[in-house]
């Protein structure tokens, strides 16, 4: 699992059939002090994310066990939306 900022939405008008009313999202990846790195992913999101949410991702196998994504080719999929985190007893990120 990833925590990222959602930074940008992917649209694509000719896809699998399969992934028709699925949105992708662009997620920049983030350190556990929320300061952006340079990764993104491009994640299905199961979760009706928002543009500056930060998220919790899943890649590889993991991204196809979500409902909205079971049996699909995805390989990484947006499972939550993060409301708080901390590290070593520090708030790093409050929603």
């Amino acid at each position: 699992m990833n925590l990222g900022k959602v930074v940008g939405t992917v649209v694509s008008t000719r896809k699998e059939p399969v992934l028709d009313g699925i949105r992708f999202l662009l997620v920049r990846l983030v350190d556990t002090d929320g300061k952006e790195t340079p990764s993104f992913v491009v994640a299905a999101d199961a979760m009706g994310a928002g543009p500056g949410e930060m998220v919790l991702t899943a890649a590889g196998s993991s991204a196809r066990q979500t409902t909205m994504t079971d049996k699909k080719p995805v390989d990484n999929v947006i499972m939550a939306i993060v409301d708080t985190w901390e590290v070593n007893g520090e708030t790093k990120y409050t929603k």
